[in-house]
């Protein structure tokens, strides 16, 4: 008779590369996390600051995070490792931070249509801690489109290809908004009114 509590093969998942901590949360994900729970720790800390760079507040930051972490934990099982598990994270993120901005916009236009002092919220921004002033001060010059190519480039340190993939562009059209951006942020960074 097979025993059903039979003991598995233990294994540290710091050792494992992402494939195969893919591998291993897909078919461990109904009974233990500790897979998902590896593959989460290696990019959890770039995963906030590419949202605090989109949002531009740790609050709405921390719930993307939120969000993106159990789509990833609901959505494991369908990942058919097309492309690379980094680059269908930093997708499912980028969607998510694009849906947590439109709300966000949704909600100051109805104050606004209100007439509702928006006063409180401002007073409860200033509490936050300003994470990365300088960079974000600039980001706020560059569109939001191209604001996203440069963060993913440099904070989530993606090539140009995983890019084009998450935003749905070409990669030549990716390339040169990125030029475009950096360009646009040196003047930035060149004129004497900052």
């Amino acid at each position: 008779m097979v025993s059903l509590n039979r003991p598995r093969r233990h294994y540290n998942p710091a050792d494992l590369d992402d494939e195969e901590l893919v591998l291993r949360a897909k078919s461990e994900l109904i009974h233990t996390t500790t897979a998902y729970e590896e593959l989460m720790r290696r990019y959890q800390r770039t995963l906030f600051n590419v949202c605090v760079r989109y949002l531009g507040n740790e609050r709405d930051a921390d719930d993307v995070c939120q969000e993106v972490m159990l789509k990833v934990l609901h959505g494991l099982k369908q990942f058919e490792g097309k492309a690379k598990f980094k680059t269908w994270l930093y997708s499912i993120t980028y969607n998510e931070c694009i849906t947590q901005y439109r709300k966000e916009k949704r909600k100051r236009r109805l104050l606004d249509a209100l007439s509702l002092d928006p006063q409180e919220e401002a007073e409860e921004q200033e509490l936050q801690p300003q994470a990365s002033k300088g960079l974000n001060s600039l980001l706020v010059h560059v569109n939001p489109i191209d604001r996203e190519i440069l963060v993913l480039r440099f904070v989530a340190e993606l090539e140009f290809q995983e890019i084009a993939d998450i935003m749905h562009m070409g990669l030549s059209a990716t390339k040169m908004r990125y030029k475009r951006a950096l360009e646009k942020l040196r003047n930035q960074i060149d004129s004497p009114f900052i």
